[in-house]
């Protein structure tokens, strides 16, 4: 049986995972450190390419050149994201089609950073498991419309994966649960990550996962949270230090930083305290849970309506929901968890980790498509209506929102102009009547067509969409036989030329890129040891010997030339050599802020003793 993994690219954070043959059960690939999580951040230095915890400590040094929340562009041209543009330090630029990100020296898609984090985690598995990784099951929004799903497969192949099935994330969240729980009933997945927000309500029975109807928003999650935080303590940092941050990128960051941090801690705190170093002033405020609610109460309330509106197409009320299951670091807001509870009218479960259980579920989904288990079956929907344009820019449905697939419909059509040999074909998807407010999928002409009065031809068009969620598109004039077929590449794709070249390049600059960034890494590591180092000298060098102080600046010096050149082994060797010159000067260290700390708890115990607290 070929091994195919499970992966969550996800917003903020991504996992791998994949099914213990011996257990029968899935689990998440940690790194070396034994961390699960790989942060969506991709960095693009002037010595290579970091991703992940590496990448985000690039992000207020160099924002300009370091891209988080990437998903947030799959498949979207400028004019979908130009409103969102404030969220990013990084330039995206208005192309004619998919967007690119300007980074100076050159332009990137989104696909392509994506690709980077996929890449990032087949290695992760391969090293795990000791074996290669070609096919993975890759999850996306339940909302992600089909240039955004294509805009995924294509980042699968740039990243030399098979991407062998797209599957909505709250819908293998319930393939986790399922495997645990076993439960049957009405099954309601709410879904707020990063920047995206799903609800998918699924039947479950017998080891059948129906989906009956999913809603959402693709753009709503924790990132507009941090944003709300941001601005509010813009506003009260200009009201305190006369200062306005909001053009200052690093700064920016900074802020972003905290208002994530602050939101995290008070998800279990009912207040924290946000310091905040800035070059003319450092900056201090408390800011309590009550605070941060009033703040995103609008945002939570924007994700409830999509959750009344599943239920409807589902043709069920609340009371019918047998169980609420919460996915999505986001929801750990303990305001996001009084809502749902108020809406579906019962608390919602969390037994499996919020951040890792949609992986978990996709590595289900791998597992049955491998052959692994064979009594689970799923039964996903498309989220959005598919149709074709007719005369006067009217939309005919061919497959309407929340129908199961993989599935297939057919509709006649004809001509409206006597003489007609060309039928120019286009394919919107959307929930809109008009086709020009619904988002174009691709265009294509069916030609040859005998000239017949308007209205004679008989046009049968076949849609086709497969269980990733891809579209495929067929037209036939019966009586000539004459027939065109496509299959979509949406309007903000990549070409099938610029995958190719990605992907080709992938393999052409592996190793090179392996090798920059372990040298990157080494770098890293050795600014840091020489950043703590100068403080300790600077602070508390006194406290060693002058031979021993000069053997540290001598190492320093050392290691300072190394880091300058590409010999990465040599910067390790020289990192090391510092860190032995500084043991004793550690441990002195320690012992002095030991002494400080007993005598001044014995100061404070004998003016106790005396009353003169």
């Amino acid at each position: 049986m070929s091994r195919i993994v499970g992966i969550d690219l996800g917003t903020t954070n991504s996992l791998v995972a994949f099914v213990d043959e011996k257990t029968g059960l899935p689990r998440v690939v940690p790194d070396r450190e034994g961390h699960t999580l790989l942060p969506s951040i991709v960095a693009f230095t002037p010595d290579g390419v970091l991703v992940g915890d590496a990448a985000r400590r690039q992000l207020v040094r160099h924002p300009e050149r370091t891209v988080y929340s990437v998903k947030r562009l799959m498949g979207r041209g400028y004019e979908d994201v130009n409103d969102e543009l404030c969220y990013f330090p990084y330039k995206v630029l208005p192309c004619e089609g998919i967007v690119k990100i300007d980074l100076g020296d050159r332009a990137v898609t989104p696909p392509e950073v994506s690709a980077i984090i996929l890449r990032a985690l087949r290695e992760r598995a391969e090293a795990y498991l000791g074996e290669p990784v070609e096919k993975a099951v890759v999850t996306v929004p339940a909302y992600f419309n089909d240039s955004q799903r294509q805009a995924t497969k294509d980042a699968g192949r740039i990243a030399g994966l098979d991407v062998v099935r797209i599957v909505n994330e709250p819908t293998a969240a319930s393939l986790a649960y399922g495997l645990h729980r076993l439960k049957e009933g009405v099954i309601a997945v709410y879904d707020l990550g990063g920047g995206t927000f799903d609800i998918s309500l699924l039947r479950v029975e017998a080891g059948v996962f129906e989906v009956l109807a999913t809603n959402g928003n693709t753009r709503l999650g924790g990132d507009d949270f941090d944003r709300a935080i941001v601005l509010w303590l813009l506003d009260d940092i200009r009201d305190r230090h006369g200062a306005y941050l909001g053009r200052d990128a690093e700064a920016m960051q900074e802020l972003r930083l905290a208002a994530e941090a602050a939101k995290i801690r008070l998800s279990s705190d009912e207040r924290t305290t946000l310091t905040i170093p800035f070059e003319a002033f450092t900056y201090h405020q408390e800011i309590t849970r009550a605070d941060v609610e009033g703040l995103i109460a609008r945002l939570v309330e924007g994700t409830l309506g999509p959750c009344r509106m599943a239920l409807a197409d589902a043709g069920l009320a609340p009371a019918d929901v047998d169980e609420v299951v919460l996915v999505g670091g986001s929801t750990r807001v303990p305001l996001v968890r009084r809502r749902v509870q108020e809406v579906f009218g019962r608390p919602a479960h969390s037994q499996l980790s919020a951040d890792e259980v949609v992986a978990l579920g996709a590595a289900v989904q791998a597992h049955i498509l491998a052959g692994g288990i064979t009594d689970m079956l799923l039964l996903d929907v498309t989220p959005l209506s598919l149709g074709i344009e007719t005369l006067g820019g009217i939309v005919s449905v061919l497959i309407p929102r929340n129908t199961t697939i993989p599935t297939s419909a057919r509709e006649m059509f004809t001509t409206s102009v006597d003489g007609q040999v060309v039928v120019d074909m286009h394919v919107v998807q959307g929930e809109r009547e008009l086709a020009r407010d619904c988002r174009s999928l691709a265009r294509f002409e069916l030609r040859g067509i005998d000239p017949m009065p308007a209205g004679m031809p008989k046009i049968e068009v076949v849609f086709l969409i497969d269980a990733n969620g891809i579209l495929q598109v067929a037209a036939k004039e019966l009586r000539t036989g004459k027939a065109a077929s496509i299959e979509v590449k949406p309007t903000y794709g990549l070409s099938e030329a610029d995958v190719e070249r990605m992907v080709e390049d992938s393999f052409a600059y592996a190793e090179a890129d392996v090798e920059a960034r372990l040298l990157i890494e080494a770098r890293n590591e050795a600014d840091t040891v020489m950043t703590h180092v100068e403080r300790a000298l600077r602070q508390s060098g006194e406290l060693a010997p002058a031979d021993e102080r000069e053997a540290i600046r001598q190492a320093l010096e050392e290691l300072r030339q190394a880091r300058s050149g590409t010999d990465r082994d040599l910067i390790h060797e020289r990192t090391t050599a510092l860190n032995r010159a500084t043991e004793h000067l550690a441990e002195v260290m320690m012992d002095a802020a030991l002494k400080d700390a007993l005598g001044s708890k014995r100061a404070a115990e004998i003016l106790a003793s005396r009353g003169e607290s």
